[in-house]
């Protein structure tokens, strides 16, 4: 960020927010009108807009001093944004916050007006007509636990004007209660670790259906997939994710594809034998058009890979343990009670509980060049959600401290995985800070140790959401999406 760029400090701070926040609460309605009537979703330095309270986007302009040494204002991406709807784009993500630091940067130094400027660098966008896919494809949800719920709201936020991914079912069992649609629609509504639904639900139970932002969705009852006929709910060629993790290799996920109206599948767990593993943002690229059976990873996979590729191509990794810190999850028993597995009897609430995880293992899927290299343990600890890997690498060559974080912010700010990383350098986080957080990892600073070529790294995640985000990702590749891009100018994926 140039000098010009360094805004004074204000004589009245409250006047100054004041001003800020009016210009905050315009952009809203321009926000959503790109998104809703013209698939133009808008960003700052990658943080969405869409769907943000007022406060939302003055936090997400204050962010932006990670990356530019200062906090981006309201004053400089307001007429931006103005300018940007008053062009013919086709649909596109715009980095919005980067288009305003460009032209103060740059196109201000050269005399252009900000409208100038706007119509010069999205030439390419005004009258496209490329679209992110040929025509809506259906998604159906096999389960309706933890990943499940956070996908169907994931999938309802981003569903704009339905011209892209559409969720349009859920598969479960039959509960036992006469009122099972309706206890099904209040775990949507409300979750005791992510807060209430953002949005309106209501159920129609003469259609078997709740309805979410104006998405009705069915819900189907079935014991196995293969019973199902999607095609009579009005689906097809559906992409099934499934979340129950009951079938993880390729027999078992193929039942799937034997349900009229099915035509592919993502698993929301470690695929098993020759199903690829995908982490999005990593080895996304691999997925092929006739791929019909896709693994998503697990979520501490989805964790640990994006920086240790980061690391490995920058310093090299010649050997390394993953230590992984895990909330508590379902398959433990609140109390103590018999279970299959060593350990996981105890009680998951009032014991930390050592138990093995094949993340470190399952590396090698997704960076064949770290295989062999990786051990790996698990602690389960009595939270709800939250985790942290705790990397313990050996490096090639010897690094410091300063060089390790700073080479892991760029990373985290500017490189292909932005979306996968996030950075942190507070020394006051928590666990409970992220929650919510849509990043794979997120990278604390502050607690990195490096001694030569010997290196520690510490990596939050939110094991249920943070991972949603990343199945997301996959689903979006897997079905062919593409969005145009600013400043990416071109076809890429989210």
């Amino acid at each position: 960020m140039t000098e010009q760029r360094k805004r004074p400090r204000p004589d009245d701070y409250f006047s100054d927010w004041k001003e800020r926040e009016a210009l905050a609460e315009a952009m809203i309605p321009v926000v959503g009108t790109l998104s809703r009537e013209r698939n133009v979703k808008s960003y700052i330095y990658g943080r969405s807009l869409v769907n943000q309270s007022v406060l939302e986007i003055m936090k997400n302009h204050r962010w932006v001093r990670q990356v530019e040494g200062n906090e981006l204002s309201e004053f400089e991406t307001s007429p931006v944004l103005s300018a940007v709807s008053q062009l013919d784009l086709g649909p596109c993500h715009l980095d919005i916050g980067r288009l305003a630091v460009a032209y103060y940067d740059k196109g201000a130094g050269e005399g252009l007006s900000v409208d100038e400027y706007v119509a010069q660098e999205l030439a390419f966008l005004v009258g496209s007509t490329h679209r992110p896919v040929d025509k809506p494809v259906d998604v159906v949800l096999y389960g309706f636990g933890r990943i499940g719920r956070l996908m169907a709201r994931i999938l309802i936020a981003k569903t704009d004007g339905g011209d892209s991914l559409r969720l349009r079912a859920v598969v479960v069992r039959r509960g036992q209660a006469e009122d099972d649609l309706v206890k099904r629609a209040s775990l949507l509504r409300r979750d005791s670790v992510h807060g209430v639904f953002q949005g309106t639900i209501r159920v129609d139970e003469e259609r078997h259906s709740f309805v979410a932002n104006g998405n009705e969705v069915k819900v189907i009852y079935a014991d196995s997939p293969e019973e199902i006929d999607y095609t009579q709910h009005g689906i097809a060629d559906c992409i099934i994710v499934d979340n129950t993790g009951v079938w993880r290799d390729e027999a078992g996920l193929s039942r799937h594809l034997k349900a009229k109206g099915v035509a592919k599948v993502i698993l929301t767990a470690p695929g098993k034998g020759d199903i690829k593993n995908i982490v999005a943002g990593i080895n996304d690229a691999h997925i092929d058009a006739d791929d019909r059976i896709l693994s998503a990873a697990s979520c501490t996979t989805n964790a640990i890979v994006p920086a240790l590729k980061a690391v490995d191509d920058e310093f090299g990794i010649a050997a390394g343990h993953v230590e992984t810190v895990h909330a508590y999850t379902n398959d433990q028993n609140l109390t103590d009670n018999y279970h299959k597995a060593e350990r996981r009897g105890r009680s998951a609430a009032l014991n930390m509980v050592i138990t093995e995880t094949g993340a470190a293992k399952a590396v090698s899927k997704v960076l064949p060049q770290l295989g062999g290299k990786l051990t790996g343990n698990a602690i389960r600890v009595p939270i709800p959600n939250v985790s942290m890997a705790i990397l313990y690498l050996t490096l090639e060559g010897a690094t410091t401290r300063d060089a390790l974080n700073e080479f892991m912010r760029e990373t985290a700010l500017h490189s292909s995985m932005k979306k996968q990383i996030d950075y942190s350098n507070s020394s006051e986080v928590v666990s409970s800070d992220f929650v919510g957080s849509r990043s794979a990892c997120v990278f604390d600073a502050k607690a990195t140790i490096v001694n030569g070529n010997q290196a520690v790294l510490y990596l939050w995640y939110d094991n249920e959401y943070g991972y949603s985000c990343q199945v997301y990702r996959v689903l979006e590749r897997m079905a062919g999406i593409r969005y145009q891009t600013y400043p990416a100018k071109g076809p890429y994926p989210l």
